[in-house]
């Protein structure tokens, strides 16, 4: 099929586009303001193996479109995936899809199921007497599609259905998320934007307080080298929100990655701080002629410094992982570490089923 050719002029309205919507009025604190934060979990154990964000890889992997429907493409044709996490506190979460290919119309579509379990609760009065128990979970269902309208561009768009029950409140809302991407593989380069999570509460749990939901604006580029079987991305998060701080009045005086101790904080490292904050930093290595083993790595920069403790030494914020591809199967797994208290552990299986028909 023939494709348009991307001019600049195309580019720099995108861009002008881009900015309106960045430049929004913006607050300090990200953590707690927002309903429905399950949206933002890594949805397969790749993901989280790669610091919870990968936007910017366009291949045959369905789950990718979950996070930036753009990235739908004729690869995905009938892919089929389940993931499934294991966080602390018998907290779980997964999410399973199925893509497919239209080739009269150029689309690639996509269907999913993403849902976490919060467990059993006791549910008590306010002597703390046990009254029994109950439970809570929150699920989304996404529908999206995405279509090559130029040579290297692609524009996609997913729409969400949400519903949470957490004892006797419940809620629903819808989201939708926009994306753009843009790819060149004469030279493995990859570079994308993402509006995420657009929209609102139909139904709150209360009625007189509807709450906002995550929305963001992630950019990201990836670049596979050429003489090494190696990828890497680096993906800028809260494009629409400068400050990302969170000022603990009782924190201590940190201690930096030497050993060092870090009593006062100028201007500059706080700016430093907040500006790493924004970033996910991941790598994979794709080793065999069809790219059947994989090892994989990530940091996580907010991760980091929202749950490290002061002068204990910790993994939070990194995150590592494999994949590999037996029979008609691929097999992945990915660890992110989270806390001192622990971390989560993800996998996930898909497979094509076009290969089932061989």
């Amino acid at each position: 099929m023939n494709k348009k050719l991307l001019s600049f002029s195309n580019i720099k309205w995108l861009a002008i586009l881009a900015l309106a919507f960045a430049f929004t009025p913006s607050s300090a604190q990200i953590g707690g303001i927002n309903t429905y934060e399950f949206l933002n979990l890594s949805p397969s154990a790749r993901v989280s193996a790669l610091g919870g964000n990968l936007i910017t890889v366009r291949d045959d992997d369905a789950n990718l479109a979950l996070a930036n429907p753009s990235l739908l493409n004729e690869s995905m044709h009938q892919q089929l995936a389940f993931s499934h996490s294991f966080h602390v506190a018998g907290i779980s979460h997964g999410y399973a899809s199925y893509a497919h290919h239209f080739a009269k119309t150029g689309l690639t579509g996509h269907a999913g199921v993403q849902y976490i379990n919060y467990g059993t609760f006791d549910q008590t009065n306010e002597l703390g007497e046990k009254l029994g128990t109950f439970k809570a979970a929150e699920y989304a269902i996404n529908v999206g599609a995405a279509k090559q309208v130029y040579d290297r561009l692609a524009l996609g768009a997913n729409l969400k259905a949400i519903t949470s029950q957490l004892e006797g409140y419940s809620s629903f809302g819808l989201a939708a998320d926009v994306a753009g991407v843009y790819f060149d593989t004469s030279s493995n380069f990859t570079a994308t934007m993402v509006f995420r999570n657009i929209g609102t509460q139909l139904t709150a749990y209360q009625d007189d307080n509807p709450e906002p939901l995550p929305f963001e604006i992630q950019l990201g580029i990836s670049k596979r080298l050429r003489y090494l079987p190696f990828r890497f991305s680096i993906i800028y998060r809260h494009f629409n929100r400068w400050n990302i701080l969170y000022d603990d009045p009782n924190a201590e005086p940190s201690t930096l990655f030497f050993g060092e101790v870090n009593t006062e904080r100028s201007k500059s490292s706080i700016w430093f701080d907040n500006f790493f904050r924004h970033f996910v930093f991941n790598g994979e290595f794709l080793f065999g002629k069809k790219e059947n083993f994989r090892l994989r790595f990530g940091y996580n920069h907010f991760m980091r410094k929202e749950l490290s403790v002061d002068n204990f030494g910790s993994l939070a914020g990194f995150s590592f992982g494999a994949g590999i591809k037996v029979n008609r199967f691929r097999i992945d797994y990915g660890y992110s570490a989270f806390h001192l208290g622990g971390g989560l552990n993800h996998f996930g299986v898909s497979t094509n089923l076009q290969e089932f028909k061989r």
